[in-house]
């Protein structure tokens, strides 16, 4: 271990600006895939880092679009927006302050709002098709969706919209009851998949009929249809238990991605913005054994060619966080406490706590890891499996003993690494509605 550590200590990287990035820039190089990660979907420094090397990115035309763990319909409004669509909004808060699908906070919040301030403003400043997009991966969103596919057909075909609604009653018994429709397909072998199927096919019929009405908006449709079909699927599956829904899912968010690109053209370039749960390279984790895969081995198996996809994790020793005790729970400002011994966390830690002793405490607290590619990613020693912390919505900081911790192959899951030795909780935009605690007085900027 004292051996790890000093090599660690020799490849840590200082991140304490912006201007420290540049290492990151350059092994990012011509990636096309850029999937920047997080231990928590609540965490405001992983917020502010990922905004910040996106922004450089942006900046210097490395991104045609942003893609989030978040619903389509959700992230298209704000894609509306940013691009400065007609009616798209007053302002980027009360676009994200409409996100009110569980959890609220992972989109609704004052990181998310300076980024897309900021995003608009840089559009302002380009052609209306070199704009800079900003889209949804995730498949939750299966009323929310069909009910965009019916609105956009009434203004365009309403002899479609009536076809398509009524495929779309096969659901209406459960209620807008994702849960209801999925037990009900345990107790019958009757379900809703042919009905959305249909209006797939029936829409991707006419492609070419239609291409040349607003093609963004013609876009959207067809993507909340293919939304339709894979939230079908999700949910029956997810009824089930095992792996099959969280593999469903994962393979939908890559057929979005795929859908984008192309959607962008040849030499489209995507920023994705996910928790490192489906950023980081699932075969070098224990995920694998349970018979999951994730967005980023999809990409890295479906781009195989050196540098196409660059996989880039966060973590943090300790802090606090946004999360809930339970699904659908309100949201808390948690307690991160000090990373388990052993894990990759905790060596970190101790890394930075010996550059602090060795500059009388002129050590950064934040640093990263760039890898080589190779098992141990250069680092001599770290070719060995750590737990490595995940956070998820609902946490549990006293289960940290035995949960929270993914066994990974860290230079193998990940192109590269940053760490921050404290975090903080996200701002959250429904923080008063949820807690008696008030929200501070001034919102410190990203980075």
């Amino acid at each position: 271990m004292p051996n790890l550590l000093s090599a660690l200590r020799q490849a840590a990287l200082p991140l304490n600006g912006a201007d420290d990035l540049a290492p990151l820039r350059h092994a990012i190089g011509d990636a096309r895939y850029v999937l920047l990660g997080e231990a928590s979907h609540g965490t405001h420094e992983f917020y502010a880092w990922r905004c910040a090397l996106t922004r450089q990115l942006i900046q210097e035309q490395r991104c045609a679009f942003i893609a989030v763990e978040g619903d389509w319909p959700d992230c298209y409004r704000v894609n509306r927006y940013v691009k400065g669509y007609a009616d798209s909004g007053e302002s980027a808060e009360q676009v994200l302050h409409a996100f009110e699908r569980w959890p609220t906070w992972m989109w609704a919040n004052r990181e998310v709002v300076e980024f897309v301030e900021w995003l608009r403003a840089h559009n302002e400043t380009l052609p209306v098709a070199e704009r800079i997009g900003f889209y949804g991966l995730d498949v939750y969103s299966l009323w929310e969706s069909m009910e965009a596919v019916v609105e956009y057909l009434d203004t365009l075909d309403p002899e479609l919209a009536r076809a398509a609604r009524a495929a779309y009653q096969c659901f209406e018994p459960y209620g807008r009851d994702a849960r209801a429709y999925a037990t009900a397909t345990l107790m019958a072998p009757e379900n809703c998949e042919d009905e959305v199927v249909g209006v797939l096919r029936e829409l991707r019929s006419r492609v070419v009929e239609y291409q040349d009405d607003a093609r963004e908006a013609w876009y959207n449709t067809e993507q909340n249809a293919w939304i339709a079909r894979g939230a079908e699927q999700y949910y029956r599956a997810m009824i089930r238990g095992g792996p099959a829904s969280w593999n469903i899912r994962d393979r939908h968010m890559m057929e979005t991605l795929e859908r984008l690109m192309a959607h962008h053209g040849q030499r489209a370039r995507a920023i994705v913005w996910e928790h490192n749960t489906h950023v980081g390279d699932a075969r070098h984790t224990d995920m694998a054994n349970a018979g999951m895969f994730n967005l980023g081995q999809l990409v890295r198996e479906s781009h195989p060619e050196a540098g196409h996809t660059f996989l880039l994790g966060f973590g943090t020793h300790r802090g606090t966080v946004m999360a809930a005790d339970e699904w659908g729970a309100p949201m808390q400002r948690m307690r991160v406490p000090p990373a388990r011994r052993g894990s990759l966390e905790d060596l970190l830690h101790q890394v930075l706590k010996s550059l602090r002793e060795a500059t009388k405490n002129r050590a950064p607290e934040m640093l990263m890891l760039i890898f080589n590619g190779t098992r141990n990613g250069g680092i001599p020693g770290l070719d060995a499996v750590l737990d490595h912390r995940a956070i998820g919505v609902v946490y549990h900081p006293e289960a940290e003993r035995w949960g929270n911790y993914v066994p990974s192959l860290v230079p193998r899951r990940y192109d590269a690494f940053a760490f921050m030795d404290s975090s903080r909780a996200l701002d959250a935009l429904h923080w008063s509605a949820h807690s008696h605690e008030q929200p501070p007085d001034t919102w410190p900027s990203g980075l």
